[in-house]
Order: C-alpha cells, then structure tokens, then sequence
C-alpha cells in the first residue's frame, strides 16, 4: 500500500512538470551575451537572405602607393547650376560645297581609267582619258588660226614698211590691218574653244610638238581633293559632252569637313539658338564630335514638322560618316541646380551606371542614375548625394582593376 502511493505521488509530480515546460535557463546567462547571440542569429540569418539574393558589390583594395600612381582623386560631390541640354536627332550628311561631279569637256572614248570607286585622289590628278576626234580638230582648228595671225601680222609689218616708202597705198595698209584683227580673233576664238575643253595655257605651247595621236587625247581630271564615291563609266564606251541628262562619269566628295543636321521639332524652336554648344553622340552615348550651331533654317518640313539646325564639323579621321544617324545634345540658355560631377567618373559596371566611392580601405561600386550632360559634367539624379565622397578621376582604373579581378577570381569584399 505504501509502494502504491509512493508510485502514484511520483506520476502525478512528473505531469505536474511536463505541464509547466522545461526550466528556463537563459536567467543564468548575462544580458549582453544573450544579445550578442540573439545578434549572431541575425546576422546569420542576414547572410544567408545576402547569399540567396546576390553577392556585395566588390571592393578594389589599393595602398596609397598604387591609389597616386594611377591618378585616382577623391571629390566631393556638389550641386551647381548645370544648363539644360535639349537632345534632338541628327543625320550627318556631305558638305555640299565639298562634292565634285565630273562630265567630260569633249566627247570620245574612254581609252583608261586611273580611279576607281573609294580611291582617295588629289586635286588635279588623272581619272579617265579620253580619246576626242574633236578635241584633235579643235586643236588643229587653234594651229590653222594661230598660222594665220602670224601670216597676217607680217603682211601688215611689210605693207607698213612700203606706205612709209609710198609705193603702196594707205588703202592696202588699212586691208592689212583689218586681215591681222580678223585673224586675231579667230586665234582667240580657237584659243577659247580649247579652254572650255580643258587645255590650260601652258599646254597650247605643247600642241605643235605632240607626237602622233596625242593630240587627241583628253584628260579627265579631280577638280578637288577627296575621294571617288561613284564612277558611272567603263573602258571602251563613249561618252559626250555637253548633255545635261547625262550622269557624271565621277563624283569625288572631300569628307575632312561633315555637315550635322538635326532636326528641331516645332516647339524647341524658340530653345535653339546659333552659337549654341553642341554635343554629338552615337546611340551608345560616346562623344563623337563637338561643335556650335551655325544657322538654323527657320522653314518648317510639312512632313517631318522639324526645322533644320545645322554644325560644321571638322572630319579629318573620317570618324562621322555621311548617312550615320546621331544625338545631338544642345545646350540651352536655361539652366537648373543639380548634383553634377565629370563624365569621366561615370562608368558601367557589369551593366550599371555606378561611380566609385571611398569603402573600407578601398573603392566599391556605387549605383547611381544619371541625367542631363553639359561641357564635360554630368548630373546625377539618385544614388549620390551633395556632400557625399566619389571618385573624380581614375575611375575607369578602377573598373579595369575591377574587372581583372573578377576575370582572375581574386576578390576582396
């Protein structure tokens, strides 16, 4: 009987317990460890939400040393008055003052072709030649006349000589004269034939010497320096001078100097002003050239609603080329306080718009939003703000370090 109530007391403390749960222990350990365990929980649990979500930003871990030598310079970021840019289309197109059709002088046969189209050529250089029966006659024509005036003004030397020794009259001295000034003005008539067929002067002296055949021939040559764009023409096929429908057997364009012409709608008319300082771009937002607006044609295209804003653009590496379609960015007179640092410390990395910042000993990564450019400044819309540290210069330094390390696996966080 006293084993049973024993038993019994014993099960009955045992559910009194499991009732109430298991002591509570944490009242031995202090406050501060609780939280320093409470906080490495959350820590953990941070790292692996991080680790599902994507990795930091990698840092770029350079010493002083390093940081000077690749010209790296920390700023701090400020807001000032940026002017407003109006970006706009634009074509770029031939300068039509540089653009030479060449036609033949005289008709013929094309006997040679010294150019062919995309060959560079300078002023004065051979195209085609040109084998002419009428320049042949036409130069013939000069050396009959030529002959004649030479015959005319001796007969009038001699007929001076016997009126001042009176046995010939004053009316024979006067026929005389009149024969030399007919005689010149049908050298000079032949003379000018010649010229418009393209014979310079100094070439005439060299008509009454030209070996057999030579007279005949016709050179075409460059009027201007560029380069062949199109030839219409092919050995042995003749060609005539003088016919207005016909297609220019060259076109020669000079491309050092490019035309810009971008269209300005209707509405942005009022914002664009000659002078204007203008900035092109290609669609992935390189500068390819700089320039201010020479004249704006106020005549509005019934189709395109757009008037046309014109840049003159110096060419010389041929980087522009006529048909390529561009941004023009144009700075108004209006501007506007913004967040604005250079350009150049804007770069993408790994596809996003980011400028480097001072982190730990190093420089990471910093999103950023951008939006309007002028003269060489850039404004930052989100991402950085007045007063924050970011890298002026070097940044590109800093990507390429960036990206070595990625390539090569060696990060530092």
């Amino acid at each position: 009987m006293k084993n049973a109530l024993y038993l019994t007391t014993t099960f009955s403390l045992i559910l009194f317990l499991s009732g109430c749960g298991a002591p509570d222990m944490s009242s031995d350990v202090p406050a501060s460890e609780r939280q320093q365990s409470t906080q490495h929980d959350e820590d953990h649990d941070d790292h692996e939400e991080h680790d599902e979500a994507g990795s930091e930003p990698e840092t770029v871990i350079l010493d002083q040393q390093s940081i000077e030598a690749a010209g790296i310079v920390v700023a701090t970021a400020t807001t000032a008055a940026l002017t407003q840019v109006l970006s706009l289309p634009a074509e770029i197109r031939f300068d039509a003052d540089r653009i030479a059709n060449v036609s033949p002088k005289v008709s013929g046969i094309i006997e040679r072709l010294y150019a062919g189209e995309g060959d560079p050529v300078g002023r004065g250089n051979r195209l085609a030649l040109i084998k002419s029966r009428e320049l042949a006659s036409l130069k013939a024509r000069w050396q009959t006349e030529t002959t004649r005036e030479n015959l005319a003004a001796t007969s009038l030397a001699r007929e001076e000589r016997l009126f001042a020794d009176k046995i010939t009259s004053e009316a024979d001295l006067q026929r005389a004269r009149a024969d030399l000034e007919a005689a010149k003005a049908a050298s000079a008539a032949a003379e000018n034939e010649l010229h418009a067929a393209g014979v310079s002067h100094a070439a005439l002296e060299g008509i009454g010497r030209a070996a057999d055949g030579d007279n005949a021939n016709a050179f075409l040559t460059a009027p201007i320096s560029g380069r062949v764009v199109r030839r219409s023409v092919a050995l042995g096929e003749t060609v005539s001078a003088g016919d207005a429908s016909a297609t220019p057997l060259f076109t020669i364009v000079d491309e050092s100097v490019v035309w810009a012409d971008i269209a300005v709608f209707k509405d942005d008319l009022g914002r664009v002003r000659v002078d204007a300082p203008v900035t092109l771009r290609d669609q992935g937002g390189s500068v390819l050239a700089v320039s201010t607006i020479n004249f704006v044609l106020p005549v509005i295209d019934e189709t395109s609603r757009t008037a046309t804003a014109r840049i003159v653009i110096e060419n010389a590496d041929g980087e522009l080329r006529p048909g390529q379609f561009v941004t023009a960015d144009i700075s108004t007179a209006q501007t506007v306080a913004v967040v604005r640092i250079p350009e150049a410390a804007v770069q993408t990395v790994e596809g996003t718009v980011s400028v480097f910042v001072p982190y730990e000993g190093g420089f990471r990564p910093l999103p950023v939003e951008t939006g309007q450019r002028a003269n060489g400044q850039i404004e930052i819309r989100s991402g950085l703000n007045s007063g924050d540290r970011y890298v002026s210069a070097g940044s590109f330094t800093l990507k390429a370090q960036l990206e070595k390390d990625a390539f090569g696996g060696d990060h530092d966080h």
